[in-house]
C-alpha cells in the first residue's frame, strides 16, 4: 500500500463490481479513508453502451457511492473510442497520464490502481497510462480460479500486488497471476453479502413480463424456482437455437423437479424472443412464469424472492446462491459447453469445470458437493491450458491424470491436447496420425454410412 495522500482509482464496469469493491473498502483491505482519496471510475464495456445507462444511474447506486469521494466515467474521458477496445500507444502513455490527471484534478501525487482482469481493456490501458503504479486486481467471479489467459507483460504483472477476490468455492485457490507471485487474499463473505443486502433493499425495479409478479412476496406463497440466462450465444460458444433450447431445457427440468412457480431472469442483451418460447412453453406445462428482465442482479432476487431452486448453465451467481445463500442449486448445459468451448484456452473453461465438478445436473436430484480432487483437477486444466505459463503444474497433472483419470474426468480435456502435451490420457503416439489421415477418414465414412443403410 502506498503513503498517504494517495489517489486510489476504482475501475468498475458493473454493479456487482462495484459492490465487490466496496466490500473490500468496508473490510479495511484499502487502507484508512482519511488516508486516500477514492475515486471510482465506471466504464461500460457492452457493444453499444449509448443505447443503455452506466450502472452509477441504477437503482441501488446510492448505497455504495459514500465508499467514494467522487465519480467519474471512462467512456466519458475516452470518447470517441470504445473502453473495451481502446488502449494507449507505448509512447503516448505519458501524455495520457497527464490528461488523466489534469481532467481529474489529480495533481502529481502518487496514484494507486484497483482494476478487474489486467488482460484487458480498461484494465490494460490504466495499466500503461499509470505505468509506475501499483495495481491491485480484484476478482468478482470464478474465472481467478483459472489461469491467466495470456501472457501479460512483465513491467505491468510485476506491479500486481495482490489479488482480492471473493470466496466462491470454499479451500480452492485462485491460480489467476500466480506465474508473478501474486497473493490471493479472500474479501470476507459477511461484508459482500452486506452490501448485497443494502442493494436489495433499495431496488424496487424487478423488470416486466407476462407476469408482474406483484404477489411474489405475498406471505405463503410458493417458492419459485429461479433460471439465469448467460447470453452465451454472443460469446459464440452455442448458436442462437442452442442457447435458446438450453433454456427450454431448464424450464422443463425445473417443472419435472414439482416447481410450478417459474422466474427467468434474461441477460439484459438477450433477444426478446426466448422469453416469449419460454411463456408458450410454460403455458403448455402448466407452469406460471414471471420474467425479470433489466439489470437487477441475481443476488438481490435471491434476498427477495428466496428461490427453492437456481437454475443456470455455468454463471458465478450458482456459486453464490450456493456458498453464500445455502440455496439448491442445479447445472444445465455444462456437458455441451465443455465440448464447445474453443480454443482450449477459452478463458470459460475453468468457470464451467468447476460448475459441472461441484453441482448436481438438473436432470438429477442432488446437492451442492464437495470434490476432494477439485483443486487438483483446476490445476490440471490450467497446466493444458497454458502450459507455457505454468511449467511448474506439469507434476500435479501427470499426478491426477495417472490416478483419477475416469471417462468423466476425461469429458474436461480434449485427447488431443494431452497427447500434445505428453500427459496421461492422450492417444498413443503410434495411433495419433488416424484422425488427420485423409484415407482412414474416408474408410471411416464409408463404413459408416454402409452400417447405416444397413441397419436402416
Amino acid at each position: 500500500m502506498a503513503g498517504t495522500s494517495s489517489t486510489q482509482l476504482f475501475f468498475a464496469a458493473t454493479q456487482y463490481a462495484a459492490a465487490t469493491v466496496t466490500a473490500a473498502l468496508r473490510s479495511g483491505q484499502f487502507g484508512a479513508r482519511a488516508d486516500h482519496r477514492r475515486i471510482l471510475v465506471v466504464s461500460d464495456v457492452s457493444s453499444s453502451p449509448e443505447l443503455g445507462k452506466p450502472f452509477s444511474e441504477l437503482p441501488g447506486f446510492d448505497r455504495l457511492r459514500p465508499e467514494f469521494d467522487e465519480v467519474r466515467s471512462w467512456n466519458d474521458f475516452i470518447r470517441p473510442f470504445h473502453p473495451a477496445g481502446w488502449g494507449p500507444r507505448e509512447q503516448d502513455a505519458p501524455l495520457w497520464q497527464r490528461a488523466v490527471r489534469e481532467a481529474w484534478n489529480l495533481g502529481d501525487g502518487p496514484v494507486e490502481i484497483a482494476c478487474e482482469s489486467i488482460q484487458a481493456n480498461p484494465s490494460q490501458a490504466v495499466a500503461m497510462i499509470f505505468g509506475e503504479s501499483p495495481i491491485h486486481i480484484y476478482a468478482d467471479g470464478l474465472m481467478s480460479y483459472g489461469p491467466t489467459r495470456s501472457k501479460v507483460d512483465p513491467l505491468i504483472g510485476s506491479r500486481v500486488e495482490r489479488l482480492l477476490h471473493l470466496d466462491l468455492v470454499p479451500g480452492l485457490k485462485p491460480l489467476l497471476l500466480t506465474e508473478f507471485g501474486v497473493e490471493p487474499e479472500i474479501i470476507p463473505t459477511d461484508a459482500f453479502v452486506k452490501v448485497l443486502a443494502e442493494l436489495a433493499d433499495a431496488t424496487t425495479d424487478f423488470g416486466t413480463g407476462e407476469d408482474s409478479g406483484a404477489d411474489e412476496e405475498e406471505s405463503g406463497a410458493e417458492a419459485p424456482a429461479l433460471l439465469l440466462g448467460q447470453y452465451l450465444s454472443l460469446l459464440d460458444i452455442l448458436t442462437v437455437q442452442e442457447e435458446e433450447e438450453l433454456h427450454l431445457r431448464m424450464l422443463r427440468g425445473a417443472v419435472a423437479r414439482g416447481h410450478r412457480r417459474i422466474v427467468f431472469k434474461p441477460h439484459p442483451s438477450a433477444p426478446a424472443q426466448w422469453s416469449r418460447r419460454l411463456e408458450e412453453e410454460a403455458e403448455r406445462l402448466g407452469a406460471r412464469l414471471t420474467i425479470r428482465s433489466g439489470p437487477v442482479l441475481a443476488e438481490v432476487l435471491y434476498q427477495r424472492l428466496n428461490p427453492a431452486l437456481v437454475v443456470a448453465c455455468f454463471s458465478t451467481a450458482l456459486l453464490t446462491a450456493a456458498t453464500f445463500y445455502d440455496l439448491p442449486v442445479a447445472r444445465a448445459g455444462t456437458e455441451l459447453l465443455l465440448e464447445r468451448l474453443t480454443p482450449y484456452q477459452n478463458s470459460n473453461r475453468v468457470p464451467v469445470t468447476i460448475v459441472d465438478a461441484l453441482l448436481p445436473p438438473l436432470e438429477e436430484q442432488g446437492t451442492h458437493r464437495p470434490n476432494e480432487q477439485l483443486a487438483e483437477l483446476v490445476s490440471t486444466v490450467g497446466f493444458a491450458m497454458q502450459p507455457q505459463i505454468y511449467p511448474g503444474l506439469r507434476p500435479t497433472a501427470e499426478r491426477y491424470l495417472s490416478e483419477y483419470l475416469t471417462p468423466r474426468v476425461l469429458t474436461y480435456f480434449k485427447r488431443r491436447r494431452l497427447t500434445s502435451l505428453a500427459l496421461p490420457g492422450g492417444v498413443p503416439p503410434q495411433l495419433a496420425f488416424l484422425p488427420r489421415n485423409a484415407t482412414v477418414r474416408r474408410v471411416a465414412r464409408s463404413a459408416r454410412s454402409i452400417k447405416r443403410a444397413t441397419l436402416g
